[in-house]
């Protein structure tokens, strides 16, 4: 596909999220820099470039160093990164929040804590044969520079969790960051560059695009010193990645559900709920978006949910609210339909509640209301924290509406039953890449669950939560003798 199809895709997309057509990712204007923005970027930065081909060109280098340097210097690397991580938790979190304007800074600073749980080389397990013909060896093989696309939701998080995966298995990286979080995250490319150059003697091994922008995507797509792409963003940039002509790793889009069958402990479900719905406003891909309830414990379950601290919106308020989060917009054929509010993504339930007339006391983390199986809240993954609840008849009717809630994006879903077969039934619907029973979404994601953590979840493309492996080629190696042959 070539850069003009690829800008008209995503140029589309942006229009339609209100968004600038020269950025990559539809924020409406560049954030004002503040005090500690402007600090944190100033100076002669590491790894930072003004265009694509200076960055790929500088990630090349970065990787034929990490190459001749082995498995050694990766574990470095990605010491380094966990490390910095945790120690810069909050100043990078503050910095993150004062940038983007969306989320909570407890969370944001809880992300960056959280990045000991990305697995590392350790991941990558070769697999020997031997036989009377021989000996064959498979082992996991770098790419090579891959190129990353990475969301204003959780900038440095997923950049720092795709440096930890990525350079695990070898790899250099060009960073394409969302206009809205471009400038903590060229802080923390710096940051890990300096510290990675003076430990591991590695220079720009990671880079940045320091004004990314529809063009240096273009540039990245089209460049030959990329060998991969990963996308963390939303369906048009995915879909322009897809059709590069390169191969590409795809953590779309998701519009979660969540099912409450009879059989739920319904205080625990609500309180389960309202722990991943609520994270960092629900800012979180993985996050639960609708409930569909079973009609005989709807109104147990309500009483449930406002025990464990969810506000309820009365139908007035829900239709002020939902005019205030959706807007109109015309598509490319003059069709008019709705589109949502960015302006209200990742803002807290206190100003979401300002906008409808509502009054919630000071930290309540998520407000709700009745709704139908219709309704835009329902059918938008639409990353506020207020979260719709749905009656439903039966399992049947509450499977049938959560497949086609979630649009096919088979990125996650959750379940709170006591029923292993309605377990069973809507794990198979769904198809999804994270499938939680009886817990938080965050569960999905080592989180109060077993397994571990990525911030990119390559649903479009079905390697689910990513890891080292992911981002590597399967090479077979083989010696052919007569090892086993006597004589």
């Amino acid at each position: 596909m070539d850069s003009r199809a690829i800008e008209e895709i995503v140029a589309e997309v942006l229009n339609k999220m209100g968004g600038n057509s020269r950025s990559l990712a539809g924020s409406s204007k560049p954030a004002t820099p503040t005090p500690a923005i402007k600090k944190a970027t100033a100076g002669n930065r590491k790894g930072v470039f003004p265009d694509a081909d200076s960055a790929v060109e500088a990630a090349r280098g970065g990787y034929e160093s990490l190459r001749k340097k082995g498995f050694a210097a990766r574990a470095k690397v990605i010491e380094i990164v966990k490390a910095m991580c945790s120690a810069k938790a909050e100043e990078w979190g503050k910095i993150e929040l004062e940038e983007t304007g969306i989320g909570r800074l407890d969370h944001k600073i809880e992300k960056l804590q959280i990045l000991s749980k990305v697995p590392g080389v350790e991941w990558l397990k070769p697999y020997g044969m031997s036989g009377d013909m021989g000996i064959s060896m498979e082992e996991n093989a770098p790419f090579g520079v891959i190129a990353t696309i990475t969301p204003v939701t959780h900038s440095i998080p997923t950049l720092s969790g795709n440096i930890v995966n990525m350079v695990a298995a070898g790899n250099a990286m060009v960073i394409n960051a969302h206009p809205g979080g471009a400038k903590c995250a060229a802080m923390a490319v710096d940051a890990f560059n300096r510290e990675i150059e003076r430990e591991v003697g590695i220079e720009n091994l990671v880079t940045i695009i320091e004004e990314p922008s529809l063009e240096s995507f273009n540039a990245l797509c089209a460049s030959s010193g990329i060998d991969l792409i990963c996308v963390t963003g939303g369906p048009g940039v995915v879909a322009a990645a897809m059709k590069s002509g390169k191969r590409a790793i795809c953590a779309g889009p998701g519009n979660p559900p969540v099912v409450v069958d009879v059989s739920a402990d319904l205080d625990k479900a609500a309180t389960d709920i309202i722990t991943g719905g609520a994270y960092d406003n629900n800012l979180l891909c993985i996050g639960e978006k609708q409930v569909f309830i079973l009609e005989p414990v709807f109104d147990d379950f309500v009483a449930a949910f406002k025990r464990a601290g969810g506000h309820q919106l009365n139908a007035k308020q829900l239709e002020t609210l939902t005019n205030e989060a959706f807007t109109n917009s015309k598509d490319a054929g003059g069709c008019s339909h709705p589109v949502l509010n960015r302006k209200l993504v990742g803002a807290s339930p206190e100003m979401l509640a300002s906008h409808c007339g509502a009054r919630v006391a000071a930290g309540t983390p998520m407000l709700f209301a009745e709704t139908d199986a219709a309704h835009l809240f329902v059918q938008k993954e639409q990353m506020m924290p207020m979260i719709p609840l749905v009656r439903v008849r039966d399992m049947d009717q509450a499977i049938k509406l959560s497949v086609q809630s979630e649009h096919g994006y088979h990125h996650s879903a959750m379940i709170h039953t006591s029923h292993v077969g309605h377990m069973t039934r809507m794990g198979q619907a769904m198809n999804s890449s994270i499938f939680v029973k009886n817990g938080p979404c965050t569960a999905g994601l080592g989180l109060g669950g077993e397994g571990y953590l990525s911030y990119s979840i390559a649903t479009t493309t079905g390697e689910g939560i990513t890891t080292p492996q992911t981002f590597t080629r399967r090479r077979r190696c083989v010696l052919v003798d007569a090892l086993n042959v006597v004589g």
